[in-house]
């Protein structure tokens, strides 16, 4: 009767583990916390935007799911200063606050693994997010572990969020290669680029212009007004706009997990 009890329990515990895995969220980050401009003549502090990041990871921690945080070489992600203004919080100084809290004293947001062992590691996984900010123009744009990762995903119709700048990822993956070509996509829209960097950062990055070079890669790009809250999901493709989406988004990603793990029972 004891060995029956135990190999239960061991089962139990063992499923438990299985449907903890099943429940586990990639959110991957950027670790630049530089920005050259106008060539290099100017420097400019850069990283993950705050609330596209937290307001995503409180979502989907709020739902069930847990997260593992990967970043190049596993450094920890920086935080765009610029995020920090309340103006992109929309009076949640108090979610703001816990989210400074949480990347200061946060163990996993502070022990990030490597995008290596994130690739090593995709079958842990049911979806993926990129959260925002100009760091990745910097890190993840030029890192070859990032078109490995989309196309891992990609393969096995994993939820795939981009918020952002972050759609600027799928120009990684090569032509014809790419599993993307066709589908509907959105990012930061141009004249938000414009404003960027004619009035915040007063200066040109060498990445920019994403729109156009989503539709040159052959995806269709369309986007809201901007500041609107606004995002589109094709297929398990989900991308977003600016720091304002955030709602849109967290939505669309939660349906989307939801409808691929009915569809994996």
């Amino acid at each position: 009767m004891k060995n029956v009890i135990s190999i239960l329990t061991l089962a139990m515990m063992t499923n438990l583990s299985l449907f903890a895995q099943n429940k586990k969220v990639l959110f991957v980050m950027s670790a630049a916390d530089t920005l050259a401009l106008n060539e290099g003549q100017k420097l400019r502090q850069t990283g993950v935007f705050l609330n596209e990041f937290y307001l995503a990871y409180k979502a989907i921690v709020a739902n069930g799911y847990t997260v593992d945080f990967a970043t190049p070489n596993g450094i920890v992600a920086s935080i765009d200063e610029e995020s920090i203004n309340d103006k992109y919080w929309k009076g949640n100084l108090e979610i703001k606050a816990q989210a400074l809290k949480f990347v200061k004293e946060d163990s996993a947001f502070n022990n990030p693994i490597t995008l290596d062992k994130a690739i090593e590691n995709h079958d842990n996984y049911i979806g993926l997010i990129v959260p925002g900010g100009q760091g990745l123009m910097v890190d993840l744009i030029e890192n070859t572990s990032i078109p490995v990762l989309l196309k891992q995903f990609a393969n096995e119709n994993k939820p795939t969020g981009l918020i952002c700048h972050a759609p600027s990822l799928l120009l990684t993956i090569p032509v014809a290669e790419n599993p993307y070509i066709g589908f509907e996509v959105n990012a930061v829209s141009p004249l938000e680029e414009f404003v960027i960097e004619k009035f915040i950062m007063k200066g040109r990055p060498k990445n920019r212009k994403i729109a156009r070079h989503l539709r040159k890669l052959g995806l269709k790009y369309r986007s809201g007004l901007p500041k609107a809250n606004f995002a589109i999901n094709d297929r398990n493709l989900i991308t977003s706009q600016n720091p304002f989406s955030s709602s849109c988004f967290n939505s669309l990603y939660l349906k989307a997990l939801t409808a691929y793990l009915v569809e994996k029972k």
